[in-house]
């Protein structure tokens, strides 16, 4: 069933359009993602969907009664509460009635024990204690403060957040707060305005393992490839004012993408052959220079003016042009580093980031760093480039090793400056003229280039740091969260620029569609110092599961025998040593099962969402066709077509049972 439908929606900034004639139809339980460049008007059209913007022209239907959860780039938590406190204001209704059920019990008590027999005083009041209780516990009365801890654990909010006051939180933080408030809600259609912003790898699969379960509908914008894949199944894509349908997840997307791209630029080259063939047979016609022939070239010219030529098909990130290079190749040895630690003192007292940390980096190796938000990478990057000073540890970069440094805040930018300023005090020996040519290269056309940097959007600013970080020549790039502001089309250039650029590179990301193209190595950062894993994400997936269930056997194990509770850094260090030959063995077979068992059910989910989409086509269909004058003025044939639309939609109901038990 259609629960929003958009006829015709224009929408302009002043005189500029950012929606022409979009048109589509939202359906119950569609998980839908929305992609498009940076500034292609995605937040717009999410802020048309909740109201909180005005088309200029029109129509957006909404089904009666739907519940709307949205959740912004930015929240907007008003001062003064905590943590806990904003989590609580969600179920305000659930507390009342929590103190009215307490008063009313203790007043029937105290009722009760007075008169020595139930009066009608008590009857009523018991009747509308059980009517109050049933309610309360239909709207999660019982379970609410449960719920609230558990999101806010899930979304890594430790106890020692929830009286935290929401302003003394990061961008991140609030970020993941408002997140946490919105599924708490839990709304018949939630709007994402990137919800995966901030998240480390840990969090982000337990929000796509809870959007599954999810029964609303989900609209989401997102640049995170690895998240579409594994929550949407549908893409709406927003290209030059336009917005495009296509069916599948983000990878299904690319591809049927590609394939029209190809198909419109066959017809295109056919078209363009055509017009030459009738250019070259005019030609023909006339050298002859006979009166019959000159009158046949003639007429044929006069059709061929007639036709329009045809526009060439782009991609539109083929503009963005990005390339990495090395002024000076470095010796082998690029970075060795032994015995890192590093902890930092609060007001709670002296906390321990990490420590035993070591890493030997060759040239040429594509390192990526990954681990849980707060253990510290971004400061071990800033130890590695001198910026602070480890607690203990030796590090040493090797011979002719230049690091190229890029900071995920963008601190290394001036606000004050234009574009051309910044990167002309960079890089003064290059002329103005040179410069404006290389900024077009990263889309800063025309005027942009006399924008302040304080004015920028996030994802102009990381072209303009990553422009600076290619113009340096670096042989060793160290970068922070560099896809963070990217969209999806910039990302997978710069991907294209990695694989190209023949220097080092040491990249921390919680990009996992990066993270299976680009590392020959990701290493994951612990309290306790490096675990090495050689390969992409899919590889550290998988081994990292093998070992998580491995450690969790041997953990019970000591805590059998030892008899106590002993500390997470002692476990974990004493299942790395007690991991026997046998213990490792039974853990690849586990492994192996569980790879089989993975890859059946994958096929059987494909199968079961090829039915779903095809279903829902049918619905689409059928639903279109009892609007139709000539159908529904047919009794018979309407009901012909009712009762095919319902068994449809039984049917439909079924499959997405049996889909939900491979999402489970």
């Amino acid at each position: 069933m259609s629960i929003i439908s958009v006829s015709k929606l224009n929408k302009y900034y002043g005189t500029e359009p950012v929606l022409t004639d979009v048109s589509f139809h939202i359906n119950e339980k569609d998980r839908i993602g929305i992609v498009g460049a940076n500034g292609a008007g995605k937040s717009t059209l999410i802020k048309l969907l909740t109201g909180e913007l005005a088309a200029d022209s029109g129509d957006i239907f909404k089904a009666r009664d739907i519940t709307v959860g949205y959740l912004k780039q930015r929240d907007h938590f008003p001062g003064g509460g905590t943590v806990e406190e904003e989590m609580r204001k969600i179920f305000a209704w659930q507390m009342q009635a929590e103190k009215e059920l307490a008063e009313m019990s203790e007043k029937i008590e105290k009722l009760h024990s007075e008169t020595g027999m139930l009066t009608k005083e008590q009857e009523d009041m018991l009747e509308r204690y059980e009517t109050l209780q049933t309610q309360f516990r239909d709207r999660r009365g019982y379970t609410y403060k449960s719920e609230i801890r558990g999101i806010l654990s899930s979304l890594a909010f430790s106890e020692d957040f929830l009286d935290k006051p929401v302003d003394l939180l990061s961008g991140g933080e609030r970020t993941r707060l408002a997140l946490a408030a919105l599924l708490l809600r839990s709304p018949d259609l939630l709007l994402l305005d990137e919800p995966t912003n901030h998240l480390d790898i840990g969090t982000l699969k337990w929000l796509e393992d809870y959007l599954a379960q999810y029964k609303g509908t989900l609209v989401m914008i997102s640049h995170d490839r690895y998240f579409l894949d594994r929550t949407v199944r549908r893409i709406f894509e927003i290209e030059s004012h336009k917005l495009t349908v296509y069916e599948g997840n983000y990878s299904q997307y690319k591809v049927k993408k590609q394939q029209i791209y190809e198909e419109k630029l066959r017809h295109y080259e056919n078209e363009m052959a055509e017009i030459r063939r009738q250019e070259d047979m005019i030609r023909r016609f006339k050298a002859h220079n006979t009166e019959h022939l000159v009158k046949r070239a003639q007429s044929r010219e006069k059709r061929l003016a007639m036709i329009e030529k045809p526009e060439k098909p782009v991609m539109l990130s083929e503009h963005l042009r990005m390339n990495f290079d090395e002024k000076l190749q470095s010796g082998t040895d690029v970075l060795f580093a032994e015995g890192l630690s590093m902890s930092f003192t609060d007001g709670s007292g002296t906390r321990q980031l990490f420590s035993g940390v070591g890493m030997d980096i060759k040239r040429g190796d594509r390192i990526c760093l990954v681990g849980p938000n707060g253990i510290g990478k971004t400061t071990l990057l800033r130890i590695i480039l001198g910026e602070l000073r480890a607690d203990s540890g030796l590090i040493r970069l090797g011979q002719n090793v230049m690091p190229g440094y890029y900071d995920q805040e963008q601190k290394s930018l001036d606000p004050s400056k234009t574009v051309l300023d910044e990167l002309h005090t960079a890089y003064f020996k290059y002329d103005v003229t040179d410069l404006r040519s290389i900024l077009g290269s990263f889309l800063f056309k025309g005027d942009d280039v006399f924008k302040q940097v304080a004015d920028l959007a996030g994802g102009e600013k990381a072209r303009l740091a990553l422009l600076k970080l290619m113009m340096s020549g670096a042989n060793f790039l160290i970068l922070d969260e560099p896809t963070n502001h990217l969209d999806i089309s910039a990302k997978e250039i710069f991907e294209d620029a990695l694989l190209n650029f023949p220097g080092t590179m040491l990249i921390v990301s919680h990009d996992r569609y990066l993270l299976q193209r680009i590392p020959t190595a990701i290493y994951e950062l612990g309290r306790n110092g490096i675990t090495v894993f050689h390969g992409g994400y899919d590889y550290y997936s998988e081994k990292r599961q093998s070992i998580g269930s491995g450690k969790a056997y041997l953990n019970q194990m000591v805590r059998v025998t030892e008899g106590k509770q002993a500390e997470a850094a002692d476990i974990e260090a004493a299942a790395e040593k007690a991991l026997t030959k046998e213990a490792r063995a039974q853990a690849r077979i586990r492994e192996k099962q569980l790879a089989t068992e993975q890859r059946r059910r994958e096929k059987l989910k494909a199968a079961a969402e090829e039915r779903i989409a095809g279903l829902e086509e049918e619905i689409s269909s059928l639903e279109e066709e009892l609007c139709r004058p000539e159908v529904f003025s047919d009794a018979a044939k309407s009901r012909e077509l009712s009762e095919r639309l319902d068994a449809a939609k039984a049917e439909l109901d079924q499959a997405y049972e049996a889909w939900m038990e491979f999402e489970g």
